[in-house]
């Protein structure tokens, strides 16, 4: 890259020395949204993790930053905390239907008995009706051995 191609430094204010750090781009420049080092954010801006435990949502709002870190290869978008707005809380029906998915998860299809755990999808039965299968398989395939 010629000299003439180079981007110019970028300068984070609190750095030591005056070193440049390649993910503080506060414009949006080089990144297309501004962009920041790990723990460099300014104030009023959040994660999705910071503010679901703060109890709020981005509701609809645009990314508003990002922050990139180990080499570029780990992004976190950033929204503003002033537009964000309180987590939606489900309803009393939706919490009963819930309560029921999660109960016919546990039931198994084979047996029809509800287990203590969800019933794995990739053998669509309890484990027990799995080990049941695989035994039956394994005492056919010695019959048909001898």
């Amino acid at each position: 890259m010629t000299r003439a191609h180079q981007p110019a430094r970028r300068v984070h204010p609190a750095s030591k020395g005056g070193r440049p750090h390649r993910f503080y781009d506060p414009t949006g420049e080089w990144y297309g949204i501004p962009t920041y080092p790990y723990r460099w954010a300014p104030d009023g801006l959040a994660t999705m993790r910071q503010l679901r435990a703060a109890g709020l949502r981005p509701a609809g709002q645009p990314v508003a930053a990002q922050i990139l870190w180990r080499r570029g290869d780990r992004v976190a978008y950033l929204y503003r905390v002033d537009a964000a707005r309180p987590k939606r809380t489900a309803t009393a029906a939706q919490l009963v239907a819930i309560d029921k998915a999660l109960a016919a998860r546990r039931v198994c299809l084979t047996c029809g008995e509800s287990k203590r755990y969800y019933i794995p999808r990739r053998w669509g039965e309890c484990l027990d009706c799995v080990d049941l299968a695989a035994s039956r398989v394994a005492a056919a395939d010695l019959g048909h051995a001898a």
